[in-house]
């Protein structure tokens, strides 16, 4: 199993939530300290450069209009990781290309960074969250089909080495396509795709991408593991857990009470989560079964800002505790979900300072890290 260690790079610096709407798009940049967030920053492009040391791949992320991420440009983040790192691998996931206006852009973007760290670059590819939609003015529908015409033409751009193509798509134009400098990996980068749904996994599952998953607790993460599952099996093809990635909140602590306190502080990503209803579900965003569940009253997978950290932990949205009793709640999910071989440790989040930060960033490398290498012989993975 690869571990990976992800930070939003949040700004948590904040005024009580009663002084504004939302957290996102309509934040006021005045809440925003230059100094304090150069300060952050310097710590977290720290805390990548130890991930490194303690044998974490790198993984980081981008947002718009948030304090919930001050990255709103991850390939800049990613070309100095590229320089500041030698050994580590570096993902951005993701990439939402279904909520930009040029993945040719993307595609340039992407072949610099993985040239700059010598193929160092993994691809992550995301649709793009609802909250961001107006503020990139663009369309909450057919964002799946515009998200498949973006891959196709990224793709095309890295693999075409003869001159210039034209693209004239559904959703996008584009002539004299020819990116210098083309891709360091050949025939590309490693390419992963988010897969929220087991519809979402089909179709990643039918180019044989990684999928990851996020925060979707252990009834989510097995329905999309197992659609995955299923359709390579259509396929006669067989799902080696590399394929198959989920990210939670994760912090180990010397004891139990350590490891839940650290929960305690990283449980702001999602407390602090404030978004009125028409940026989190603009219409047309939702595939129609979920809207209509939306309609019903339905509990959504991401409902868990109400739950505390025993119910997260329950749930498999988190892993919080002693090395011992982390390994155990880890251990039980992989089992559950039929297994997987990724684990994305969100490590960092709200107030959890830098020096508890590395300390559970440590203690999960040295003591958990090697255990989970044996999983694979615990659970075979299986399709329900």
């Amino acid at each position: 199993m690869k571990a990976w260690h992800f930070s939003e790079t949040a700004y948590p610096y904040l005024p009580d939530s009663e002084q504004y709407e939302s957290i996102r798009v309509t934040l006021p940049n005045r809440y925003f300290d230059p100094v304090m967030g150069a300060d952050l920053w310097d710590r977290y492009l720290e805390e990548w450069k130890i991930a490194e040391e303690l044998g974490f791949g790198l993984m980081l992320n981008e947002h718009h209009s948030t304090a919930t991420c001050m990255d709103p440009a991850a390939p800049i983040i990613a070309g100095i990781l590229a320089r500041e790192t030698s050994t580590a691998p570096i993902m951005i996931l993701g990439n939402p290309i279904a909520n930009r206006g040029n993945p040719v852009r993307v595609a340039e973007e992407m072949a610099l960074v993985d040239v700059v760290s010598r193929g160092r670059l993994v691809v992550g590819l995301v649709r793009g969250v609802p909250y961001e939609v107006s503020a990139a003015n663009s369309k909450p529908v057919r964002m799946q089909e515009r998200f498949w015409e973006a891959h196709d033409l990224i793709k095309k751009a890295w693999t075409s080495h003869d001159g210039p193509f034209n693209w004239q798509g559904d959703y996008f134009e584009h002539r004299q396509v020819n990116i210098w400098p083309r891709p360091y990996q050949t025939p590309h980068p490693p390419i992963w795709v988010t897969a929220m749904s087991p519809g979402s996994a089909r179709e990643v599952a039918d180019r044989d991408y990684v999928a990851a998953t996020f925060l979707l607790g252990r009834d989510g993460a097995k329905m999309v593991f197992d659609s995955y599952r299923s359709r390579a099996a259509e396929q006669d093809r067989s799902v080696p857990n590399d394929r198959l990635a989920y990210a939670a909140l994760v912090y180990t602590g010397e004891t139990d009470e350590e490891g839940l306190a650290g929960l305690d502080k990283l449980m702001w990503y999602i407390k602090a989560n404030k978004v009125p209803r028409q940026f989190s579900n603009p219409p047309g965003y939702l595939a129609r079964p979920a809207a209509v569940a939306t309609m019903r009253g339905e509990e959504s997978p991401f409902a868990f800002s109400h739950l505390d950290a025993e119910q997260l932990i329950e749930r498999g949205i988190a892993f919080a505790g002693s090395p011992d009793t982390v390994y155990e709640q880890i251990a039980r999910f992989y089992d559950d979900v039929g297994g997987f071989g990724h684990i994305l440790n969100m490590g960092q989040a709200g107030f959890l300072d830098h020096e508890d930060t590395v300390k559970g960033m440590r203690l999960f490398a040295e003591e958990v890290y090697p255990r989970l290498q044996g999983l694979s012989a615990r659970a075979p993975a299986r399709v329900a």
